[in-house]
């Protein structure tokens, strides 16, 4: 996992409400345990005709999204199956955050794991990020504040051990790890 201090993108929206992890990534693509790749299946649905020709009206296929790191979703974004493939194909694709006022659990807990921010704020900040797609913003996870132009900062809710892998880029088992020597040590001392 790469770590994350901050983050300065302009937003693509998405405002539909449930959106699932099958329209996500569709089942069809959950064959491959690797992650590289994915960002190509990133709503396939959505974003491609029947003969695999990208939709011209899909967000993610316009000269406005190309680039865009942040991705504002409709209310309870995440929603449905349980599918590590569905933050794998949003970082994959180079999405970094997802901003919504619901972010479905095990989406949220299987984001955090991956290196994928889910942000959850208010309604009235969602409404704005809404109104204004393409805007740039900055997400400063050491505060766990993000900042629209012109405003004050608005905080959101984080996990401080999700909190502290993202920072450092490491995931439970790089955390565990990293732990070794002390485990180590203890054992040693244990043991005596």
């Amino acid at each position: 996992m790469n770590p994350i201090t901050s983050i300065r993108s302009r937003t693509v929206v998405m405002p539909s409400t449930n959106i699932d992890t099958d329209q996500i990534i569709p089942g069809r693509f959950l064959t491959t345990t690797t992650k590289e790749g994915l960002g190509q299946q990133l709503f396939a649905d959505w974003r491609y005709d029947a003969n695999g020709a990208p939709r011209a009206d899909f967000i993610l296929n316009t000269p406005a999204a190309q680039g865009c790191r942040i991705l504002v979703a409709g209310r309870n974004v995440g929603c449905g199956s349980s599918r590590e493939h569905a933050p794998w194909a949003l970082l994959d694709y180079g999405i970094q955050a997802v901003i919504s006022t619901e972010i479905a659990d095990i989406f949220r807990n299987n984001s955090l794991k991956n290196g994928l921010l889910p942000i959850v704020v208010d309604a009235a900040t969602h409404a704005w990020l809404i109104a204004n797609p393409g805007a740039e913003i900055s997400i400063d996870l050491q505060t766990a504040t993000l900042t629209l132009p012109g405003q004050a900062p608005v905080g959101f809710p984080i996990d401080p051990f999700a909190r502290y892998c993202l920072i450092n880029g490491v995931d439970e088992l790089g955390f565990l790890l990293s732990k070794n020597a002390a485990i180590e040590a203890y054992e040693a001392r244990r043991g005596a």
